[in-house]
């Protein structure tokens, strides 16, 4: 031992019997267990009740003054549940973990009753919650959770085809129900049943030990992308990389990281001590926690027997080991400076790390095991598939590496195999990473073990031995890069890389290219190579053009069922508020999260190559109709590199129109339904054909007659439109409304503000006076149409506009055929001015039919403002052409049955609109007001 440290001894009178292998009772005083038995790890200590307080087996009240409370994870009982508890105590609970996988914390928020899985209180103050399941702790738990998070994808550990239920205690409402004994399992007070994350299943603790391991995924099992069809090599990538979060998250929970086990730890803790019979004591668990600053404080009488405070100490560490086989040691500064591991750091550092023990109170301690001559380790032979969870062998002082797997081989019926085709592996089972560690053979296992407390007690406990088959492991990480300049060939983009990333193509190579959209996959055989690439991708830039790296997983398509029908999610968290960050946690959740894609994170390309090889999917895309457009301008686009062409998209809308949502029946906007009853409501919905068009700016033809010599004009510019293009008053105040929001973007996250932003500046122009019918000419169907006097000329596709306004209006007119979204055709309405857009949006008027048509061109004699879908900008003079644009897009109209009861008579004239009967148009051309029917053999399909 150091010098100036002295050590507090565990006596050992108040041990219990068994050893820490066959008992996971802490060995100590004054326990109570009902029938003599002792629940999964548990340490019960019958406690003077002074606040109501509830069972957390039954629910129930705990009527009295006395109850049954476990001194190291805080689990409450009444006396006659105790010989029924199943939920196994916070401190055994790593090494129940099936396969290790670790939790996606993001930044820590307030989370209204919910409960920590560690300590099993609520979460008043901040807290951390994982990404992908329904774990929730403290700050200062974090680093005692399990690493049981979802398995997700295949990493080449661990792999298997067939999924078990994924338990999840707690933080079930108070209404939820066991799926078997039909009573409530849920509750607001206390930590309380279990709920499957794969299929959602509920049941009581009790209960679900019942229920067959193997899961179905439940109702969206047709739905779920199946784990085992998902291939992510993820080594040195945090999970927040791999399942694609904001980067602002990370940088967020990161910034937390030093606080978890000492200053939100001791405010805690602080408040127990307030007893002047007691004193406060700083403890650290290893030379690790001591470098960190990272300490737990417990609470002892002032005069306390030696084996008492290690007990606590070990309680505060949630270790199960017997008291007896660990000491306390107080250090001061002068063997702090002296102390090797802790002296790595740079003096500053130690200087600051001394400060802590300094001669006041709190005294500070750390905990150290004992020096043991043999010792009982588990190995875990999974990789193997030998049909056992470990097997168990005694180890000395002599041991070795090498020795351990020649006497762990002959256990698992391997003893004919050569020592040199295995090794062992140390895994650590962090809730933030796993980290694997192959040891060398020659290594005495002892030592190993040494090194391991003495960095950490707690870590010790994480930590687990697997004997691995050797295999030659290939290394394949998929990085998608964006923002490159579009239109090159694969060997520019490959310079392009060199020169700005140095990438080294032994190891790193194209594997596709998207020029159009100016981005690449790149396919990397290298661990170290992957991770530097994509840290050095987020601050390179390529003319004024930032780059973007999503890690994307491979999804082996040949393992998908063939009834499955993934469904591909994409969010934009910048729609609706912080409606699209909480649609992303849900979805997440509920589905597979290598399914859901945020598309302030490299837009939709990154989702769609990763489904590109998948057979058959449907498209979900929450946010407004500018983000459906986006997305569908993408699917164009990528098209013809899918295998499944032509998916089904659903709209959930988080916008402020929401027309296209409107028509569909999916509403007129978000309002926080269950994001469960939206994605059966997707997989109900009906498949429907919605025609897009092209529009053409300034598109300028040769005039008849034009010699081989004369110059070509400038490309124009193409624009894709789903809902409606606008000229003249009704683009006027969107561009006023889209100068407002680039001035104070912070002001428009919520539907209501915005819609008074539209009503203000329609407000400023209700006095305009423009003579648009004279700025402009319109042809149809290669048919010139006067136009009467209007200050707005509007083409609608679909039977909403202006947040649900009817503009086309339901009256019969014999002039024109009834509108749908699929007839081929665009429909061509005027307005007279503010006062007019008004009257439409209240439903007491509807615009000036001027025609309909399936070929328009457009002649600007001045600078008009133009929108299309909502996105506006000043069009100088020249031609608009709009054409339809290639084939119909499938998307996905809620059935009926699933519709809301509710709703305004606006809603329910747009929905009336939007379906209809009959087949075949008709075959001739009659003008009024310049209406045109497709000619002979335009034929429509009746979907919707």
């Amino acid at each position: 031992m150091a010098d100036g440290a002295r050590s507090l001894r565990g006596s050992g009178g108040g041990s219990g019997g068994g050893s820490p292998a066959s008992s996971p009772v802490l060995g100590g005083r004054g326990r109570t267990a009902a029938g003599g038995s002792s629940p999964p790890g548990h340490a019960f200590r019958r406690v003077t009740l002074t606040k109501p307080t509830f069972c957390h087996y039954c629910t129930d009240f705990i009527w009295g003054l006395a109850g049954y409370q476990c001194e190291v994870c805080n689990f409450m009982s009444h006396e006659k549940c105790l010989k029924n508890v199943k939920i196994p105590c916070s401190c055994i609970a790593p090494s129940l973990v099936r396969v290790p996988v670790a939790h996606c914390f993001g930044p820590p928020g307030l989370y209204k009753r919910k409960f920590c899985a560690v300590c099993r209180k609520s979460l008043e103050s901040p807290a951390f919650r994982c990404e992908v399941c329904e774990l929730h702790v403290h700050t200062d738990c974090i680093l005692f959770a399990c690493s049981d998070c979802r398995q997700c994808h295949q990493d080449g550990h661990l792999d298997h085809d067939t999924y078990h239920h994924h338990w999840r205690e707690g933080n079930l409402s108070s209404s939820a129900r066991c799926e078997f004994c039909k009573k409530t399992c849920g509750s607001s007070e206390v930590l309380s049943g279990m709920r499957c994350e794969w299929c959602g299943i509920l049941a009581h603790a009790a209960c679900c030990v019942i229920v067959p391991p193997e899961c179905t995924f439940g109702r969206l099992r047709n739905m779920i992308l199946p784990p085992s069809c998902v291939q992510l090599f993820s080594r040195n990538f945090s999970k927040l990389h791999c399942f694609r979060i904001s980067e602002n998250l990370q940088t967020e929970s990161d910034e937390d990281d030093d606080v978890d086990g000492s200053t939100q730890g001791s405010t805690k803790d602080i408040q127990i001590s307030t007893d002047s019979s007691k004193q406060t004591l700083k403890i650290f668990d290893g030379n690790d926690a001591v470098k960190r600053n990272q300490f737990r404080l417990i609470s002892v009488p002032r005069i306390a027997k030696n084996e008492e405070v290690v007990e606590a100490a070990l309680r505060a560490y949630y270790i199960n080991d017997d008291q007896q086989e660990y000491e306390l040691q107080t250090f001061t500064q002068q063997v702090l400076l002296s102390d090797d591991v802790i002296n790595r750091n740079d003096a500053a550092e130690d200087s600051n790390l001394g400060s802590v023990f300094r001669e006041s109170v709190p005294e500070a301690w750390i905990i150290r095991a004992k020096p043991k001559d043999e010792e009982v380790i588990r190995i875990y032979p999974a990789w193997l598939k030998v049909g056992m969870a470990y097997v168990s062998l005694r180890v000395n002082k002599d041991s070795t590496v090498q020795s351990v797997i020649k006497e762990v081989l002959p256990l698992l019926g391997r003893q004919t195999e050569c020592l040199q085709n295995f090794k062992l592996v140390e895994v650590l089972m962090g809730s933030k990473q796993v980290q694997r560690m192959v040891l060398d053979n020659q290594e005495p296992i002892l030592n190993r073990l040494k090194d391991i407390r003495k960095t950490s007690i707690r870590q010790m406990n994480q930590t687990r031995f697997y004997i691995v088959e050797n295999s030659k492991s290939i290394v394949q990480v998929n990085l998608f890069v964006g923002g490159l300049p579009p239109q090159l060939s694969p060997e520019e983009y490959t310079n392009i890389l060199k020169e700005e990333l140095a990438i080294k193509t032994n190891v790193v190579s194209v594997s596709h290219v998207y020029q159009a959209q100016g981005a690449v996959v790149l396919q990397i055989s290298c661990f170290a190579e992957a991770e530097r690439i994509y840290m050095l991708v987020k601050d390179t830039v390529v003319n004024d053009k930032p780059l973007n790296a999503v890690v994307i997983p491979a999804v082996m398509a040949s393992k998908i069922p063939q009834n499955c029908c993934p469904l591909l999610v994409f969010v934009n968290p910048k729609s609706g508020g912080l409606k699209g960050r909480d649609l992303l946690y849900s979805f997440r959740k509920l589905l597979n999260p290598h399914q859901v894609f945020e598309l302030t994170n490299g837009g939709p390309l990154p989702g769609f190559h990763t489904f590109s090889k998948v057979p058959s999917f449907r498209v979900l895309v929450c946010g407004g109709d500018g983000t459906v457009g986006w997305v569908l301008g993408a699917l164009e686009e990528i098209r013809h590199k899918l295998v499944c062409s032509e998916p089904s998209v659903a709209i959930l809308p988080l916008g402020t129109g929401n027309d296209l949502g409107r028509v569909l029946r999916w509403g007129a906007g978000y309002s926080g339904e269950d994001p469960y009853s939206i994605l059966v409501s997707v997989d109900e919905a009906d498949d429907v054909l919605m025609d897009r068009w092209t529009i053409l700016l300034d598109a300028e033809e040769p005039a008849e007659g034009a010699e081989n010599g004369i110059a070509e004009p400038e490309p124009p510019k193409i624009v894709q439109m789903n809902n409606y293009c606008g000229l003249g008053i009704d683009a006027e105040l969107s561009l006023d409304f889209h100068h407002a929001r680039e001035e104070e973007p912070g002001k428009f996250n919520s539907r209501f503000h915005n819609k008074g932003v539209y009503v203000k500046v329609g407000l400023q122009k209700i006095s305009h006076t423009r003579n648009l019918h004279k700025d402009i000419k319109l042809q149809v169907d290669q048919h010139e149409v006067e136009l009467p006097s209007i200050e707005g000329l509007i083409f609608i596709n679909i039977p909403s506009w202006g947040s649900g306004a009817d503009l086309w209006g339901s009256e019969s007119d014999n002039r024109f055929e009834k509108p749908r979204i699929d007839d081929g055709l665009l429909e061509v309405v005027g307005v007279t001015g503010v006062v007019h857009m008004g009257q439409v949006q209240g439903g007491f008027r509807s615009g000036i039919r001027i025609a309909q048509g399936s070929y328009f061109r457009v002649t600007l004699l001045k600078p008009i403002p133009v929108q299309v879908d909502g996105e506006p900008w000043i069009q100088a003079p020249g031609q608009i052409i709009i054409s339809a644009a290639g084939p119909k897009v499938h998307m996905l109209k809620k059935s009926k049955q699933k519709q809301k009861k509710t709703g305004s008579l606006k809603e329910m004239k747009v929905d009336s609109t939007s379906v209809s009967e009959g087949g075949r148009k008709g075959e001739t051309c009659v003008h009024a007001y310049g209406r045109y029917h497709p000619g002979p053999g335009k034929q429509s399909a009746d979907k919707s």
